[in-house]
């Protein structure tokens, strides 16, 4: 077996070879690459010279380069394209690579290096970005144990292998539940179903295989549309009850026990670090600084978005009796009724904008913005491969030179995990010449019948905006060291450049690029006129939906849990008096988020945080009266979407926006204050 992982890439830009690469390959790569950074990092807390930056840091930099290449490949797959063989070797893997992250970070000698460094910093004549990295590493270090005797590191490293197991079970476990559950329904079943969501629900019938002509699953794409418009009150139940009972059904793709483990472990190992809860670790390398800080901004929004949503509640539940439903409004009506609502209110049909927004002229759109603003270029390149037949390459270019390369990988399929998101196969950086990122944007739309367009609701086409403004982040990255590249910042300011990316999708001179798939015609005036009307139409349900999850989050890893997870929720629900009509955005079960690895743990509030730096960032185009104003859109670069993690991130949007943010235009964006609120 030739294992492409253990030779040079002759492929353009020296891509990923994904038509050589299969499964069997990743566990050799994995050990030998293992092996060489272990060789490595021994080579330089061995070095018998005095430590330099050179020697230790940039050293520190140039170290695992083949373990990051293997790494990056195998995330993006046993997240978009697994199988029971891929996940087997996920669950080996996991434990390995968790404990030989904890060796490098517990090296008692290498962080001496690290901590002399770190101590005559302000002599060594750094300038700012080298300065940032020393800083960075030392502050990795301490948080990952470095100063923990030696009975503690043994404690806190078998904590981090086992939240590294659980962590990849939790994942395989709500995949699973997707993709073991699928319901087959009738022609009368799914009366009301606009076109689209027919086709879909057709395909993914032919897809399973069933003997139905539609099919439903419980995936975020799949489920959406059913609750927006089936007719049948007990379809809407049955796909509403599935989808939020992802991992919670009592089968071996439970996650409740899991949960209570995480959490559990995660709370001592804030102890161990000398944090009163994991919250408050989390939250010490963060713009917030503190749970409470973070819990404010929480509250702040919370009691605007539960009293707007109590007020749209009230209005469905009397439209539901004046439609004849006679039982109280429950969960599952509430998007099927807000969409009637939307229509009586404002004349406005989510539908109507259907037709025009086509994925691949929702991408180019993306584009478009992205050369106004920037300057970028995208030219496709179907000679480079992607890990499947959905991807879709663009060599990217400003100034004429080629800066990066982005894949597109954008339809749901078995074996893809909900939801959307951006990684990379290589980040950018200049530490040993010019590195430019491989940029890679996933996402779950409904896949449509051969020949067939794809066309996105509006907030699907926010969502290709979102994840392109996270691919920009990377994209544009310019920066010496790996360590502080592209999204490498925070994790309440890495939402800035994916949020204040979707401001851009409604404006004028995007939404004339889009025409009716079928007659070429624009956008109607009157249907625009419509769409802005009826922004905040539904704000209080989203509000409520996305913070109740931000609070959950918070209590879990605030102080131990009390009782078992259903129990736990329920708690924090009552607490916060969240309406019975709206669920969670993510109940816990399926919160991949928090518990299939630690990335958003104690700090999914970060996307409200970063609504806040975005809402007011947005603010300066609309003050210098120009989305593409120039002057504005050079600090945005310069600032946020090129500096990376090379500067305090308060400093860098106050660089960027020339003073601190302001929550107020958040508040107006939501519909939660007015204008003349806001005046008075």
């Amino acid at each position: 077996m030739t294992n492409p992982f253990f030779s040079d890439w002759t492929t353009p830009y020296e891509t990923p070879p994904f038509e050589l690469i299969r499964t069997e390959h990743f566990k050799p790569a994995f050990e030998e690459a293992l092996a060489a950074h272990r060789a490595e990092i021994a080579a330089i807390g061995d070095d018998p010279a005095a430590p330099t930056y050179d020697n230790t840091i940039a050293a520190l930099e140039r170290s695992g380069e083949s373990l990051r290449r293997v790494d990056m490949i195998f995330g993006q797959l046993t997240s978009a394209a697994t199988n029971d063989a891929l996940q087997a070797v996920e669950r080996d893997i996991a434990v390995l690579v968790a404990r030989h992250w904890n060796d490098v970070f517990l090296d008692a000698k290498l962080f001496a290096r690290i901590d002399a460094l770190y101590a005559q910093r302000d002599t060594l004549g750094l300038d700012a970005e080298a300065l940032r990295v020393l800083e960075r590493y030392h502050l990795d270090f301490v948080r990952s144990g470095a100063r923990l005797t030696a009975a503690e590191r043994d404690r806190f490293g078998a904590i981090v292998e086992r939240l590294a197991t659980l962590g990849t079970q939790f994942g395989q476990n709500v995949l699973a539940d997707e993709e073991e559950t699928v319901f087959a329904f009738s022609e009368a079943e799914m009366a009301g179903l606009p076109d689209f969501a027919r086709a879909a629900a057709a395909e993914t019938a032919r897809d399973r295989k069933l003997n139905a002509p539609f099919g439903v699953t419980p995936s975020r794409s799949s489920v959406e549309p059913v609750l927006h418009f089936a007719e049948d009150r007990g379809v809407r139940e049955k796909v509403w009850r599935a989808f939020v009972k992802r991992g919670a059904n009592g089968n071996a793709n439970d996650n409740s026990e899991v949960i209570a483990e995480i959490v559990k472990l995660r709370d001592e190992q804030a102890q161990l670090l000398g944090y009163d809860s994991y919250a408050a670790y989390k939250l010490a390398d963060t713009m917030a600084g503190t749970p409470e800080a973070a819990r404010g901004l929480l509250e702040q929004v919370w009691a605007g978005g539960r009293a707007r949503a109590e007020v749209d509640r009230d209005a469905l539940q009397d439209l539901a009796r004046e439609e004849g439903q006679t039982e109280l409004l429950e969960a599952w009506d509430w998007r099927y009724y807000a969409e009637k609502l939307r229509l009586a209110r404002y004349d406005f049909d989510e539908n109507a904008l259907k037709p025009y927004l086509q994925l691949e002229k929702v991408v180019e759109a993306g584009f478009f913005v992205a050369e106004k603003l920037f300057g970028l270029t995208f030219t496709p390149r179907t000679d480079i491969a992607g890990y499947h037949p959905d991807v879709k390459v663009w060599e990217v270019s400003r100034g004429g030179k080629v800066i990066g390369l982005f894949y597109g990988d954008y339809f749901a399929r078995p074996g893809k995990r909900s939801g959307a998101w951006m990684t990379s196969f290589r980040k950018q950086s200049k530490l040993d010449g010019e590195q430019i990122p491989l940029i890679v944007n996933t996402c779950n739309f409904s896949k449509p019948p051969e020949g067939k367009p794809a066309l996105l609701s509006l907030d699907e086409a926010r969502t290709v905006f979102h994840e392109m403004g996270h691919g920009l982040h990377g994209l544009l990255s310019d920066v010496t060291y790996p360590r502080i590249s592209g999204t490498s910042v925070v994790r309440d300011f890495v939402e800035l450049p994916s949020q204040i990316y979707e401001h851009w999708l409604e404006q004028p001179q995007v939404l004339e690029r889009f025409t009716h798939h079928e007659t070429g015609a624009a956008i109607p005036d009157e249907l625009l006129e419509r769409m802005r009307a009826a922004r905040t139409a539904n704000s209080g349900f989203e509000t409520v939906e996305f913070v109740s999850s931000a609070i959950l989050d918070m209590d879990y890893h605030s102080a131990p849990m009390a009782g078992s997870v259903a129990e736990f929720e329920a708690s924090v629900l009552a607490d916060i008096g969240m309406p019975h009509e709206i669920a969670l955005r993510h109940a816990s079960t399926h919160f991949l988020h928090l518990f299939a690895g630690d990335g958003y743990a104690a700090g999914y509030y970060s996307y409200l945080w970063s609504e806040v730096l975005d809402a007011d960032g947005f603010e300066a185009f609309v003050e210098a009266g120009d989305p593409f104003d120039a002057d504005t859109a050079k600090r945005l670069y310069e600032h946020v979407y090129s500096a990376g993690g090379k500067r305090d991130f308060a400093e860098a949007y106050r660089a960027f926006r020339g003073r601190d943010p302001d929550v107020t235009a958040l508040l107006k964006g939501r519909g939660l204050i007015t204008e003349d609120a806001d005046a008075a």
